[in-house]
């Protein structure tokens, strides 16, 4: 730890897992600062089914934590991906798989990625994403992610969780295992010195909890930021229209195999999340509230599962879009409270710790100076845009065709986007390198070639199949036959999701 952090009174305002995940971050990194929580005994728990991306494994590997600690007491699950349903109309194209990539992914991305210029450029080939790549193979027959032990190549994994749980897990880790206080207070408003940053946070009581640096977890309130230090939010409204979501858990079927990928369908105004933890399936309907109401999404969502009026519905408020600066003054947002970008590609714990190290890494190098925040502040605000093009993707390259509400072509008309989603979008449908733009971009820390050849390819996004004609000498034939041979045989190392999921912790009390 550096000086410039060394007895700092660290205060966190807000619990649920983005606070407690920052918590165990700075107390680990920085053991002689002392780290308090604050949150509210009033706010409500939402408990939803949650995904994630691998980074939650680094996390939980870097404070280790072993799965059959962690995974038992949060009903967790494994996650290869994300399979998409109905995003597409074209022939072919109903359904595709985005997976996190893997070390076996250069023996065969190399040849989608040439049939899929080679199908944009007007030659009938296989160019669906599926074909290639073994996560797909591996979600489709419900394996769990890890590989027989004579099988030298990892695959990279995520997780399904109850949001809950894990938060709770992790206030208990971090109040018993790295020094961390929790506080249970209702914060009425925060104090700032002649400087303007923040002195303390103001309980309703008046009691008042002084500190040196803040971090904002407060979720959509944004009570330190927005409310106390007017750093002003953007939203992202214009690209990104959904901004509701009603959630309704399902009993697990003890029968069917347990799924190892998230599963997004498309709606009539949205689409729907089908989440698969150990003792229920998570499901929710995020859409637009200005081409559904309430209880027309509510029905929408339970005809889709199909269980007429049973269990009670939630009803969620989402507000898309970031702060200005996510370091501002003596404070860091993180959470709800820096952004949110809709639930689609799982990307909100990702975003925190990503903030998180950042800002410690920042501090240990440079302090808590201009220096050390400025540089922060443009590449935090970088990748919540970098996340928001992928996302805005899916919305303006769909391609279907059925739509009531006028949501999805609304989504298909969009023309305010970004600088390099148009530069991307102009490589796909000129024919040019792909892989070789995104590299050149510098936009592959945020989603990597193979994610986007998957989005495109797997909504069919080629020219018409009756203006495509056979490849002729130019194109070199891939051996589809070679490829499925060695995906097949690399998956006969890789066994049933649930047989593999840790059962054997004793249980802890996370409460």
């Amino acid at each position: 730890m550096t000086q410039a952090a060394a007895g700092k009174a660290i205060v966190i305002l807000g619990g649920g897992t983005a606070g407690w995940m920052a918590a165990c971050l700075i107390a680990q990194r920085w053991p002689h600062a002392q780290v308090t929580l604050v949150e509210s005994p009033e706010i409500g728990i939402v408990g939803v089914g949650e995904g994630s991306t691998p980074q939650l494994k680094h996390f939980f590997d870097r404070l280790g934590i072993a799965e059959a600690e962690w995974m038992p007491a949060c009903d967790a699950t494994y996650k290869l991906g994300i399979g998409f349903h109905g995003w597409s109309d074209r022939a072919g194209h109903g359904a595709y798989f985005h997976p996190f990539p893997t070390a076996l992914d250069s023996h065969t991305a190399p040849h989608f990625f040439y049939n899929t210029r080679a199908r944009r450029t007007g030659r009938d080939v296989v160019a669906h994403p599926d074909r290639f790549l073994l996560p797909a193979r591996l979600a489709a027959a419900a394996c769990a992610p890890q590989p027989d032990a004579n099988f030298p190549f990892e695959v990279s994994y995520g997780y399904h969780f109850d949001a809950h749980k894990v938060g709770a897990f992790l206030g208990h880790h971090a109040t018993t295992k790295l020094g961390a206080v929790q506080l249970q207070r209702t914060i009425a408003t925060a104090e700032r010195d002649a400087s303007g940053d923040i002195a303390a946070l103001l309980c309703d009581d008046g009691e008042r909890i002084p500190g040196d640096v803040f971090l904002d977890a407060s979720g959509f309130r944004s009570i330190l930021f927005e409310k106390t230090l007017g750093v002003p939010f953007q939203s992202f409204a214009d690209t990104l229209f959904n901004d509701r979501a009603v959630v309704l858990p399902t009993p697990r079927d003890e029968a069917a195999p347990l799924p190892s990928q998230t599963r997004a369908t498309a709606l009539s105004a949205g689409w729907v999340w089908d989440i698969p933890l150990t003792t229920r399936t998570g499901n929710g309907y995020v859409y637009s509230s200005r081409h559904l109401s309430p209880d027309q999404a509510e029905a929408e969502l339970r005809a889709h599962l199909g269980v007429g009026d049973v269990g009670t519905a939630r009803h969620l408020t989402m507000r898309v879009g970031r702060v200005a600066k996510s370091w501002s003054h003596n404070a860091l947002a993180i959470g709800l409270a820096q952004g949110f970008i809709e639930p689609l590609e799982a990307t909100a714990l990702h975003i925190v710790m990503a903030t998180v190290e950042a800002f410690l890494d920042a501090v240990d190098a440079n302090g808590f100076t201009p220096a050390a925040s400025a540089p922060f502040n443009e590449a935090i605000a970088a990748r919540y845009d970098g996340v928001r093009d992928y996302i805005v993707a899916h919305y303006r390259l769909n391609q279907r065709g059925t739509d009531p509400t006028g949501y999805w072509a609304e989504a298909r008309a969009l023309a305010q986007l970004s600088d390099p989603l148009k530069a991307l979008m102009s490589a796909w449908f000129t024919g040019a390198d792909m892989a070789a733009l995104v590299e050149q971009m510098g936009i592959g820390r945020y989603y990597n070639a193979i994610s986007w050849h998957c989005l495109m390819a797997g909504y069919g996004t080629f020219p018409d199949e009756h203006r495509l004609v056979p490849a002729g000498p130019d194109i070199e034939r891939i051996d589809l036959h070679k490829i499925d041979d060695f995906l097949d045989r690399c998956a006969l190392n890789f066994r049933p999701h649930l047989t593999h999921l840790p059962r054997h912790l004793k249980s802890r009390d996370t409460r």
